[in-house]
């Protein structure tokens, strides 16, 4: 039977979806495939809060098996409707692990009845409930007496409340909220009010004013809108007014006078960037104005709508936020609060979730942000003006993964941050000619390289090179770790952390892994990045770091020296090269199960093994595979990716005494992401 948990609200504007989304990412995190499932929802239109949930976890589920009845049968016939809901349920359950379903909105149902209608449909479906109050213009004693009230109605429904999650708190008021529902027999958790979640973004007012998109991205419509401003003056008197992140309503037959100011204002750094301009009345621009913007790069949305200033105005102000799949921003806000105030284990527990025994990509991938969140380290990003690097901090500060230091031009990253639409209030930026730091980190590096003659004259010029000057950061304690090549070359990236950080005690070689996430299970590669042809030494370095590093990654290292050939059956210097190796780890780590030489499949194949060498612990149940060279090694990885559809994570590079990590130049902001939070966990272990 899969896990069923039922999110409700007993108030309208609770932000429930926040809570819903947090759930499922946690519940990802243990069984693999959850689903989502809404009981109730409007006609004729898709669900956003389905989508976004579908979409953001990769739910191999279609739309309409997570939707259930509409509001009009529920008018209708609410016998049968709740037979529909119950129906739909199942079909939802029988295909996955574990199921949350996310109540009404408060739309259609009734608000007096509604919260009873949900603790009906979740006592008939026999899921707990989660129930959510929101805190919204409460005090901490109305907040509490809507907890007792609504874990009543629970009861009288028969309905079973697990748990109470208490959102948009005033975060002053959090610890005298705190006090007032001490005495709830149920845990309760509080959600400080994120202005973020609330915010419309730029693709809810699109929706909210019925309008196009005339101009700019598609990928700009989800990020969040601080404000709207009616540009009804002279452009001097606009631009003198404008403010972050604000929405512009502009008269259409104004935007010849009024357009091309505001876009330039949008791109210079002297002034705010902007979140959309919004042109009402239906009229099209002038013909030499809509050449001149065509020819332009404009990213910024420019959106179109019929109705007048007034009514257009009046429409969005009553705009507000909702999550939809494109709203990247918004979700990593509301997970990141989530993990940050709800006790996970506590309420997986409570619901008697067992991990699963599998590993899917999703669950390494979020095992590896909690653990990195979980105790939090300050890592460096030396390629602080790359818009990949902007967005992937934007992620890991929404969800608290890091706290992050990027290197460059202060006024152009943060200007080139908001006009992204990011949000990097919380990273520190530094440039690499700060004359204290610079001076600080010149005499550093002199004295490591007085030995290549290198004074402190030379090395105030070095330093300033981004690649020097964060891995001085963490060699003197200001980082805890690095991340970069996005746009430098490997040697660029870690050439540096050879000459300062330099390699662990007992550490030979400098080398690196891959994770290799397949569907069930997470191995490890190595070495597949680095070192291009290792001796018989150096490959047991590799195979014993490599085994370390799977081990610190949940993976039990049981490592396989691969060869083409298994076990005594073949000769030639390459596979003496890993017979020697072997030897090698087995005298300096007895501990370690380790077989090779040995192919692949009769590392990996069961039945393989079997034949080939039935005898060994580690022959078909490998987990840790070394390569020979870094040609094995490379191909290998990216045939496995490729072929088998696995996820690759890495490079991670292993042997050094504090972890710095290289990106490839292709990497994706995903890609980022996740590296940052495995240099966090390394440092962890520091």
């Amino acid at each position: 039977m899969a896990i069923g948990v039922y999110v409700a609200a007993s108030d309208a504007r609770s932000n429930k979806g926040a809570v819903a989304l947090g759930l499922i990412e946690l519940l990802s995190r243990q069984v693999g495939a959850v689903g989502v499932y809404r009981p109730v929802v409007r006609a004729g239109v898709e669900d956003n809060l389905i989508n976004t949930a579908r979409i953001r976890f990769k739910m191999d589920l279609p739309y309409q098996v997570c939707a259930g009845v509409t509001y009009e049968d529920v008018h209708a016939d609410p016998e049968q409707a709740i037979d529909d809901i119950v129906a739909g349920y199942r079909a939802v359950a029988a295909r996955c692990a574990a199921v949350v379903v996310i109540g009404t909105d408060y739309t259609d149902v009734g608000a007096p009845t509604e919260f009873e209608f949900n603790a009906q449909v979740a006592a008939n479906l026999g899921t707990p409930v989660l129930n959510v109050v929101t805190g919204l213009q409460r005090s901490p004693a109305e907040i509490a007496s809507a907890v007792e009230l609504s874990a009543k109605e629970l009861a009288e429904e028969h309905a079973f409340g697990i748990a109470v999650v208490i959102t948009r708190v005033d975060p002053e008021r959090l610890g005298e909220v705190a006090e007032a529902v001490a005495d709830c027999p149920t845990p309760v958790w509080i959600l400080p009010e994120v202005a973020r979640l609330s915010a419309p973004t730029v693709a809810d007012l699109l929706a909210g004013c019925g309008g196009t998109l005339y101009l700019g991205e598609e990928q700009q419509l989800g990020r969040e809108v601080d404000g709207l401003m009616v540009g009804a003056m002279s452009l001097p008197n606009i631009l003198d007014r404008l403010t972050e992140g604000v929405a512009v309503i502009a008269p259409a037959d104004r935007a010849a006078d009024l357009l091309p100011g505001l876009l330039a204002a949008h791109h210079a750094d002297t002034f705010p960037a902007l979140s959309a301009i919004i042109l009402n009345g239906g009229m099209d621009l002038p013909e030499p104005v809509r050449r001149l913007l065509t020819g332009m790069d404009i990213r910024l949305p420019v959106i179109t709508t019929p109705g007048d200033t007034f009514a257009t105005a009046t429409r969005l102000s009553r705009v507000e936020g909702r999550f939809t799949p494109d709203a990247d921003g918004k979700i990593d806000t509301a997970l990141g609060l989530f993990a940050a105030h709800v006790d996970g284990p506590a309420l997986l527990a409570r619901l008697h979730v067992t991990p699963a025994t599998a590993v899917t990509p999703l669950m390494f991938e979020y095992d590896l942000l909690e653990r990195a969140r979980a105790d939090r380290r300050h890592i460096v990003l030396p390629e602080g003006a790359e818009p990949r690097i902007l967005r992937a901090a934007d992620i890991l500060l929404r969800r608290g993964v890091a706290d992050l230091t990027l290197l460059g031009d202060e006024r152009e990253i943060r200007a080139q941050a908001a006009r992204l639409g990011l949000d990097l209030g919380e990273a520190r930026v530094l440039s690499t000619f700060d004359p204290e730091l610079r001076e600080r980190f010149a005499v550093e590096y002199a004295r490591l390289r007085a030995h290549k003659g290198v004074t402190v004259q030379l090395a105030r010029d070095t330093v300033t090179d981004v690649s020097y000057f964060g891995t001085l950061m963490v060699g003197l304690g200001l980082a805890d770790g690095m991340v970069s090549g996005s746009i430098h070359t490997t040697a660029h990236t870690i050439r540096p952390s050879f000459e300062i950080i330099k390699t662990r005690p007992g550490v030979g070689v400098v080398s690196s892994v891959f994770f290799m996430c397949l569907a069930d299970r997470v191995l490890v590669y190595g070495d597949c990045a680095v070192v291009p042809d290792p001796t018989a030494e150096q490959l047991a370095d590799i195979a014993i770091s490599s085994a370390a590093t799977a081990a610190r990654f949940g993976v039990e290292p049981r490592v396989a020296l691969l060869s083409y050939s298994t076990g005594e059956s073949g000769a030639g210097p390459e596979v003496e090269k890993v017979r020697a190796a072997t030897a090698l780890v087995r005298e300096q780590r007895p501990d370690l199960p380790v077989e090779g030489p040995i192919q692949y499949d009769a590392a990996a194949e069961p039945s393989v093994a079997r034949t080939k060498m039935p005898d060994s612990p580690v022959a078909g149940r490998a987990t840790v595979f070394v390569v020979p060279d870094l040609n094995t090694g490379n191909n290998l990885y990216k045939a496995v990716q490729r072929s088998a559809g696995a996820v690759a994570v890495g490079p991670v590079l292993q042997g050094l005494r504090k972890p710095v990590n290289d990106l490839s130049r292709g990497a994706t902001v995903h890609d980022i992401v996740n590296t940052v939070a495995i240099t966090a966990i390394q440092a962890q272990g520091e």
